[in-house]
């Protein structure tokens, strides 16, 4: 008899709890993978997976929990906590922190700042790409980032771009800030992903420049394979030395460290539009087929 993972996804807490049973092995690993991935694309700010009913059938069974943590260290830098009474003896070498319950998990992580994590649906049409620089531009006065929003534009112009020519599919843009520090995505449905190969791009050829830009003007940037799709992320900073605003690791238990800043009423994942604000950046030229 075939093996069999079961998930459910439970939203109803401060932080989205996924509940695994089932034989964890070889075949079961993708869809494990694919259904955390699901959650974590929504960009939230730690994920909570009770383990308790899963069965390991090999002790290397569980290298596809570690493999999802360095897949999403960076972005979307949400803290991964399973939990087990069995404690972390039962799950070595994942780089998870372990919990005995949910609710130690959820007291530990303490409330949760959704506002920090915007999102926005989008249509690969004419006009996308203004939109997304709108979010960005009053996401980055919001939250004091007045030095970023140049760049953060610069980069979700090329990516929805992206979308709108190469994939043409519908779309998310999701920002958020780490600390000082910002996180420009885009998801989209294709699963072609964009190739760089740091060389020079001949005058002749026809695109290619546009992660060249993105390589030139972000910290970090890279994507997630999904199995409808991808994402495609970049990480900005004030300074490029300055690494650590970004939680690339997460909070481990105990630690809740949190900025202090009031956000409003940013459109905040699966909300409606977000207030219209009128951007162009400083110096910068941006005529493209989605920028409207």
């Amino acid at each position: 008899m075939a093996s069999e993972v079961r998930h459910l996804v439970d939203r109803g807490s401060e932080y989205p709890v996924v509940q695994l049973a089932g034989v964890l092995d070889a075949d079961t690993s993708p869809a494990v993978r694919n259904a955390l991935l699901d959650v974590l694309v929504e960009q939230p700010e730690a994920v909570i997976v009770e383990v308790g009913g899963l069965v390991l059938a090999t002790p290397g069974a569980a290298a596809v929990l570690r493999d999802l943590r360095r897949e999403t260290i960076d972005w979307p830098g949400a803290q991964l906590a399973l939990c087990d009474v069995r404690g972390a003896a039962a799950w070595p070498d994942t780089g998870w922190p372990v919990w005995p319950s949910v609710r130690d998990a959820l007291t530990d992580l303490g409330q949760a700042e959704p506002q920090r994590r915007l999102s926005l649906d989008l249509e690969p049409a004419l006009g996308a790409a203004r939109r997304a620089r709108e979010l960005i531009t009053e996401a980055c006065a919001r939250w004091n980032r007045p030095d970023l929003a140049g760049t953060a534009c610069i980069v979700v112009t090329e990516l929805v771009n992206n979308v709108v020519v190469h994939a043409r599919t519908d779309m998310v843009v999701l920002v958020a800030t780490h600390g000082s520090g910002l996180s420009v995505a885009v998801r989209d449905h294709s699963t072609h992903v964009p190739t760089f190969t740091g060389g020079p791009v001949s005058p002749t050829a026809y695109g290619g420049r546009g992660m060249l830009l993105i390589n030139s003007v972000a910290d970090h940037w890279g994507n997630l394979r999904l199995d409808d799709g991808k994402v495609v992320w970049a990480l900005l900073t004030d300074d490029a030395n300055e690494q650590d605003g970004y939680q690339r690791h997460g909070r481990e238990p105990g630690t809740n460290e949190r900025d202090s800043g009031e956000l409003g009423e940013l459109e905040e994942p699966g909300s409606g539009e977000p207030e219209t604000v009128v951007w162009n950046a400083p110096g910068v030229s941006m005529t493209d087929p989605a920028r409207g």
